[in-house]
């Protein structure tokens, strides 16, 4: 019902989510993402793979070993998708075997996607396609163009309601947070927030404090 990207940027150390479904407020429900981990969990959904996982994986476990714990403890794992980048930089993901067609996943070195109820194979391939060709865009344009393709290669093949781009910057915090819960053209709206975003938000979000710098560059005004 859902196809997404997680990436890592390697010039910003930033990490990302972009997700689109044809269901209400998909950016509520798959993802998870917490300074240098991220999980997308999707089909049907179960949360808590999201809120314990993106723990787990912030205090240093590896994916593939969170993933082989829940798909043991979770007797309806066969109905999950999940994939998520843990603090290692690694990707780990599962596409179970009820997951509805098309489904499946595809991971590279730095991004992975994953998707169900697609159209076909092609949408993530696109996404991939688009993901790695596009370096000359920023990170929050790169998770957004894949999507684009994702979505014009297919998407979701009951059509367009929800999407959702959450990236952060090695921090606990957001970033950027983003959503477009209800809307005929989701990611065009994503589009649009970014934009607005650009103006103000996204400067003043990069001078906020950090972990490292606990009261932030200096106010301007």
């Amino acid at each position: 019902m859902t196809f997404s990207i997680i990436a890592r940027d390697l010039e910003t150390g930033q990490i990302g989510i972009g997700v689109a479904s044809r269901f209400f407020a998909v950016g509520a429900m798959v993802p998870y993402v917490r300074g240098q981990s991220a999980i997308a969990t999707q089909s049907y959904v179960n949360p808590m793979w999201g809120v314990e996982g993106i723990v787990r994986l912030q205090n240093g476990e590896e994916g593939k070993r969170v993933l082989k714990d829940f798909k043991k403890r979770d007797n309806k794992a066969n109905w999950r998708q999940v994939h998520m980048l843990d603090m290692r930089g690694c990707f780990a993901a599962f596409t179970g075997n009820k997951c509805r067609d098309w489904c499946g996943h595809r991971i590279s070195p730095d991004a992975s996607f994953a998707g169900n109820l697609l159209a076909g194979p092609g949408v993530l391939e696109a996404m991939e396609k688009i993901y790695l060709a596009s370096h000359g865009l920023s990170f929050a344009e790169r998770l957004l163009a894949a999507m684009i393709a994702g979505d014009e290669a297919g998407g979701d093949k009951r059509g367009r309601q929800s999407a959702a781009l959450v990236i952060h910057s090695q921090q606990d915090y957001p970033w950027l947070s983003i959503r477009a819960d209800d809307h005929r053209d989701p990611l065009g709206e994503l589009g649009r927030l970014l934009t607005v975003a650009q103006e103000i938000y996204l400067p003043v979000m990069s001078d906020l404090a950090t972990t490292s710098n606990f009261s932030g560059g200096e106010p301007e005004g």
